[in-house]
């Protein structure tokens, strides 16, 4: 049983309250430890702590920031199988995903915007007579709010180039997953964060989460969540005018045509389907296929998805692990039942797994492939998150483009195809933030990364997040 504390001004210490919240193992089912259920006294602690810190850390030399946090880059892969262990049994994934995936990619974005720091430029123009040029300044003290999901990969996603801008960060992991992000203070204290610089705060969305987006002193807010959520956070926000960077949710098509290269796209879908349990805002839960070829899709797909082992997620045999929490597991469940009232055939999976002791208690489900529904069911249209698909064959490119952009949600698209006129078509016209042709989560980070529609507002990655993190202010002599 571990007790995690808060992160504040360079020190653990406990919430101000006193209160704290159960945390649990997803494998297990089991109380793992206590986290603090911090609220707005705890928030303010944070906030003056780092607006203390900021004006050093802001005027620090770039060349001394980049040091920095390149060494926590290196911290974080120094404690790789410690974090990766710490991952897995908070969010239910295999220490396979975690040691692979999640770990180095957090330690890939602080070393990706340490570099970026150094080489992000500013502006000028020169007229007859005049020269104007832009200052892109730090915002001051900024809110970082990450999901479950993958918990320190998109915390880091947040607070690295929020440090590398100059700011400095109150930031919020999520509740149900706070354990890589409290182990992250040591490194960031090994490394030479300057105290006040990065504060961890832990606790509940409607409580913490909420006492951030309001406090006037936080100048913007980067969050990654629900749709619900980032809602309900731009309406406190938009009235005192703070900067907005949501990343919601997705309900991602993937449209197969019959001249892809079917091999790779076959093992591609398993995975763009049903990686980390589903639970990935990228991953593809509609699935559209060329009716040429839908049989032969059907029979291949189903085949592979039966044979995903799932189970402890420490035996580097099992693919899947388990899904988050309670709440989550009795979520997609829900959805599952949802789907078969809408007329929807299950063609495998379907219900929850019982796994041996000491598994037994612990939140599995079988990986779960839908036929039968229409586009405009709410199988088809709502975010379910979790190791859930639904197939349906299409006749032609037209058809495709209109069940690919026919939910409220635009976040990514994946495209098979050999075809470069199509890919090029359907890229310029689908409705989405992020389109994949003939791969899937092939990231550069150099790119923006965000969604349209109900998938979020303003782009992360790249100098996007950098601009997101400064304020511009134009400067003219004549």
């Amino acid at each position: 049983m571990q007790t995690i504390q808060n992160f504040i001004n360079g020190e653990f210490v406990p919430p101000i309250a006193g209160q704290y919240i159960d945390n649990f193992n997803p494998a297990t089912g089991t109380r793992s430890g206590k986290i603090p259920d911090s609220d707005i006294d705890d928030i303010e602690m944070a906030v003056r702590a780092a607006t203390s810190a900021f004006p050093a850390w802001a005027n620090m030399s770039l060349d001394l920031r980049h040091d920095i946090l390149r060494a926590v880059a290196d911290g974080i892969l120094q404690n790789l199988d410690e974090l990766a262990a710490a991952e897995s049994a908070d969010s239910g994934k295999t220490v396979t995903t975690a040691r692979t995936v999640d770990i180095p990619r957090a330690a890939q974005n602080f070393k990706f915007f340490a570099t970026a720091l150094l080489h992000f430029a500013s502006e000028s123009h020169h007229a007859p007579g005049s020269l104007s040029y832009t200052l892109r300044q730090p915002l001051g003290v900024v809110g970082c709010i990450s999901p479950w999901n993958l918990p320190l990969y998109l915390f880091t996603w947040k607070i690295a180039p929020a440090l590398a801008a100059g700011n400095c960060v109150v930031g919020k992991p999520s509740e149900v997953t706070p354990l890589t992000a409290y182990l992250l203070g040591d490194i960031c204290n090994t490394a030479g964060l300057p105290p006040g610089v990065l504060n961890i705060v832990h606790g509940l969305g409607p409580k913490t989460g909420e006492a951030i987006v309001r406090h006037p002193k936080i100048k913007a807010i980067s969050f990654t969540g629900s749709t619900r959520a980032g809602s309900e956070i731009a309406r406190i926000a938009a009235p005192v005018f703070k900067k907005l960077s949501l990343e919601l949710g997705g309900k991602n098509p993937n449209l197969i045509f019959a001249d892809c290269d079917y091999e790779k796209m076959l093992e591609t879908t398993v995975r763009s389907s049903f990686n980390n349990q589903g639970q990935i805002c990228l991953c593809g839960s509609r699935i559209y296929v060329e009716k040429s070829i839908y049989p032969r899709f059907k029979k291949d797909f189903l085949e592979r998805v039966k044979n995903i082992k799932i189970g402890d997620p420490g035996d580097p045999a099992n693919h899947l692990g388990a899904v988050v929490s309670k709440m989550h597991f009795e979520k997609v469940l829900g959805c599952i039942d949802l789907a078969k009232a809408e007329g929807g055939q299950i063609l495998t999976g379907g219900a929850a797994l019982k796994m041996p002791a000491p598994f037994d208690k612990g939140w599995y489900i079988a990986p779960t492939v839908i036929e039968g529904l229409s586009a405009e069911c709410r199988t088809n249209q709502e975010e379910i998150f979790g190791p859930v698909v639904t197939i349906q064959a299409f006749d032609n490119d037209q058809e495709a483009l209109e069940l690919a952009n026919s939910t409220p949600y635009g976040l990514s698209a994946t495209v098979w195809t050999n075809n470069l006129q199509r890919s090029h078509y359907l890229a310029a016209n689908l409705q989405a933030g992020i389109v994949w042709v003939n791969t899937w989560m092939l990231r550069d980070l150099r790119t923006p990364f965000g969604g349209v529609k109900n998938s979020g507002v303003g782009r992360e990655g790249g100098w996007e997040a950098l601009r997101f993190f400064t304020e511009a202010k134009n400067v003219t002599f004549g």
